[in-house]
């Protein structure tokens, strides 16, 4: 029966990985990552180079991404069981298992789904990692938050009327999910007033990174790493002349 491992990857960058994850992936003998068909996949992109040789692959490919609605019950139905099947198969495994995972594995993490299947099934450990908003707000070089500010991290996926909402309520924003949702998103912050401080941020920590305001960005080309960010002015003391 197998033991499980899931190490938080962080936002991309290998360099901010945790001592602990990086010594449980050195260690493994045997890895598995989330995938699109026919892609390599991120977060087995981040650990190059620092797997034991001979170590074991499982790539656990997603059976839809975007081909589907993503609140349709065909798209709900496949998803689960894809996520039993898995869980059914790492379970089986002999000895012990890393499941690698980008940003932290709690955050929103495909691990998660893993997770609440096997818990009462095996034991399961998770190292936490960077989020991949962490990672993309320390690029912009400005805090997200200050003093009293109150954070909304939203989904892009949302209706348009409820991110309305949101972003007029928060100090900070932190959208993710944008892709295919970033025109929709765009004329959200737009109709919260909030679209001159909105800035886009792609593949963070990665190669090819890029920081651009949201106002001058071309919505129609956003890769899946990218995230908006609105960072907040709350309180704070005066800096001294």
């Amino acid at each position: 029966m197998a033991s499980i491992i899931c190490a938080g990857l962080g936002p991309g960058d290998p360099d901010l990985i945790s001592v602990r994850a990086d010594r449980a992936l050195r260690g493994a003998s045997q890895i598995a990552y989330f995938r699109k068909a026919g892609r390599r996949g991120q977060a087995r992109s981040i650990v190059e180079g620092m797997l034991a040789p001979g170590v074991t692959e499982y790539a656990m490919e997603y059976p839809v991404t975007t081909e589907l609605p993503f609140d349709s019950p065909e798209y709900i139905g496949a998803l689960a069981r894809f996520y039993d099947a898995w869980a059914d198969r790492l379970a089986s495994l002999p000895g012990e298992v890393v499941v690698l995972c980008e940003g932290d594995p709690f955050f929103y993490g495909s691990f998660m789904h893993l997770y609440a299947r096997l818990k009462d099934r095996v034991e399961v450990s998770v190292i936490p990692g960077i989020t991949g908003m962490a990672g993309c707000w320390h690029a912009t070089g400005q805090p997200i938050t200050w003093g009293d500010d109150v954070l909304s991290v939203l989904m892009g996926t949302l209706p348009e009327p409820d991110l309305v909402a949101h972003m007029q309520r928060a100090d900070a924003l932190a959208v993710m999910k944008t892709g295919r949702n970033l025109p929709k998103i765009r004329r959200a912050l737009e109709s919260a007033g909030r679209l001159s401080e909105a800035w886009l941020v792609e593949r963070g920590t990665m190669p090819g990174q890029r920081i651009a305001p949201l106002a001058e960005v071309d919505t129609a080309d956003c890769p899946y790493f990218a995230v908006v960010l609105v960072h907040g002015h709350g309180r704070r003391p005066e800096i001294a002349e």
